[in-house]
């Protein structure tokens, strides 16, 4: 079964992130040495890039899986009000999503592992905190936790799950605003991270030669190391920054 705190990637997002963490590596060895031997010791930049990268495609997909939970919970009140059993609600929310996304997407997939547990006996709680442990999502995570003390107290399974539906839902909506909102910030923190290159590339362009004692001698090399050291450390204290306003929604 899927672990969805780790990205699902096919054969060309591999190679696209390959390509992506090569050139990070290749502009940084010619920005900050001039030189392809650095190549190797900037190897590790490229592999933190590259998680990097991966990191936010999970978190993506992870996003997409609390949207498609959405309208299952949704589906799962709906049956549930109509009179079906819990166990039965799943089945049915299975076929409403098979035909809302399709037969392959992710909730379809958990759905059919539940759907295929039933048959042999294992309870939907279990079934649920499999899924919510591997979901890395704090909405599904409460929805488990909600529907279980319902079934184990007896209460109004189909109201417990509309409410649970509403809380998922506002908790997208705020998602999504501050994304939104974030939009713009991260834009600017792009663009800084760009700035420092143009300037170097501005000057090479205009005043050959103007740099060349920081590539051409000992002392010149230990000034661009601290530079880029100095440069990563504000591109890891800004990616922090931004995700952890992300994350405490």
């Amino acid at each position: 079964m899927r672990d969805y705190r780790r990205a699902r990637l096919d054969a060309k997002q591999r190679v696209m992130l390959l390509l992506r963490a090569m050139a990070a590596v290749g502009i940084l060895a010619w920005f900050f040495y001039r030189s392809p031997i650095a190549l190797i010791p900037l190897l590790p930049v490229g592999v933190l890039y590259a998680k990097k990268c991966e990191e936010d495609i999970a978190r993506a997909q992870r996003l997409e899986l609390e949207r498609q939970f959405r309208e299952c919970a949704g589906s799962l009140q709906t049956a549930l009000a109509a009179g079906y059993s819990a166990e039965n609600a799943f089945r049915e929310s299975l076929k409403e999503m098979r035909k809302l996304y399709g037969a392959e997407a992710d909730i379809c997939l958990e759905l059919e592992v539940i759907a295929r547990g039933l048959e042999v006996n294992r309870s939907i709680e279990e079934m649920l905190a499999s899924f919510a442990e591997r979901s890395g999502s704090s909405a599904i995570e409460q929805f488990r936790e909600v529907f279980a003390i319902a079934r184990r107290r007896g209460g109004n399974l189909a109201r417990v799950v509309e409410s649970s539906a509403e809380l998922i839902g506002r908790q997208i909506e705020v998602r999504a605003e501050i994304r939104t909102v974030l939009s713009g910030r991260r834009a600017e923190q792009g663009i800084m991270r760009v700035v420092p290159f143009g300037i170097l590339l501005y000057v090479g362009m205009t005043s050959p030669g103007y740099f060349d004692c920081l590539y051409e001698d000992l002392g010149g090399r230990a000034i661009m190391t601290a530079m880029l050291a100095v440069y990563v450390a504000a591109y890891l204290m800004g990616e922090k920054i931004m995700r952890s306003i992300e994350e405490d929604v």
